[in-house]
């Protein structure tokens, strides 16, 4: 006599479960010659919204909940702050001049924004939109990472060429790096024991040991057919398990796929035209590229290393990130 209601309670749990939609990450991307962001299903690998934000957004991140999106707004001078469950700005930040990439401490209220006209590292709290410090650095500061365990914020100054290693724990500017020219990105591995730079001009990736801040490897790239002028990495993206590393590599329209442990370069990805930023999904088995001339976002399967699909978004999109 039990067996009836269990089967109709049991069917009616698959309907919802079959309705709900599994995994439902959205990725984000700024385009910034159109002030929007692309919004894609990462089910259907399709674009289901355009949001107007500031003035030439580019570098993007999440909350560590994954329910706010940051948003460096260049030319409007500012950070702003999207609720993503409404998609509406909640908040704007004083972000110093031309902000363009940034970083947010682990404590997800520390936020580090390199700011490329006025030689400066500006550090606000998220709460309250206070400026608790501004870094001089070197001439025109660009890339900008915090490490996973929070002790380094580090800047790179595309002119003088420097990696810039700021302590957290009193916003001072402790040492300084000599790297290769127009260094553009910084990534800290996860276990925060290493820092990737790249370096566009010089074509170079720099793997520096965090503690000694000394170079284990200086990557360089050759890509068949390709001229070495137009190998100009940018993005760098490192998968949790310390396998992979993979490099956008800028007008030469290829991703670079590096051994994390050997540093040998494995392959090179054709993706779109001026490849610039990437991003994981939660479970890094996809990884998309902005590709800024061509307008469009690239898949890449991870296990196969393989692009698998290419989306059109809005014009020049930058940065990405992908909610889980």
């Amino acid at each position: 006599m039990t067996i009836l209601p269990f089967r109709n309670a049991l069917l009616a749990a698959l309907i919802t479960a079959a309705s709900t939609p599994a995994l439902a990450e959205t990725a984000y991307v700024s385009n910034e010659k159109d002030n929007t962001i692309s919004v894609i299903d990462m089910n259907t690998l399709e674009v289901t919204d355009t949001l107007e934000v500031g003035m030439r957004p580019r570098g993007i991140l999440l909350s560590s909940d994954n329910s706010k999106l940051f948003i460096c707004a260049s030319d409007s001078d500012t950070v702003q702050i999207m609720d993503l469950a409404t998609r509406r700005i909640i908040q704007e930040l004083p972000s110093g001049a031309d902000p363009e990439q940034f970083a947010l401490h682990p404590n997800d209220r520390t936020l580090y924004i390199s700011n490329e006209d006025d030689a400066l590292v500006t550090v606000v709290d998220v709460p309250t939109a206070e400026v608790l410090a501004q870094i001089d650095v070197g001439v025109e500061p660009e890339g900008m990472a915090v490490s996973p365990d929070g002790k380094w914020a580090v800047n790179t100054s595309e002119t003088t060429n420097m990696l810039h290693w700021i302590d957290t724990t009193t916003n001072e500017l402790v040492d300084n790096t000599l790297v290769d020219q127009r260094p553009r990105h910084v990534e800290f591995s996860h276990d925060s024991k290493t820092l990737w730079a790249s370096a566009e001009i010089g074509g170079t990736v720099t793997v520096m040991d965090v503690d000694s801040r000394e170079v284990k490897k200086v990557l360089t790239f050759e890509i068949k057919g390709i001229h070495p002028d137009r190998i100009q990495p940018v993005g760098v993206r490192l998968t949790r398990d310390g396998k992979y590393a993979f490099v956008a590599l800028g007008p030469a329209n290829h991703v670079a796929v590096v051994d994390a442990h050997t540093f040998e370069v494995l392959d090179y990805l054709l993706v779109g035209r001026r490849v610039w930023h990437m991003a994981f999904n939660a479970d890094e088995s996809l990884l998309l590229t902005t590709n800024g001339i061509s307008g469009d976002v690239s898949v890449v399967n991870v296990q196969d290393l393989e692009v698998v699909k290419s989306i059109k978004v809005g014009r020049f999109p930058w940065g990405v990130v992908v909610t889980p």
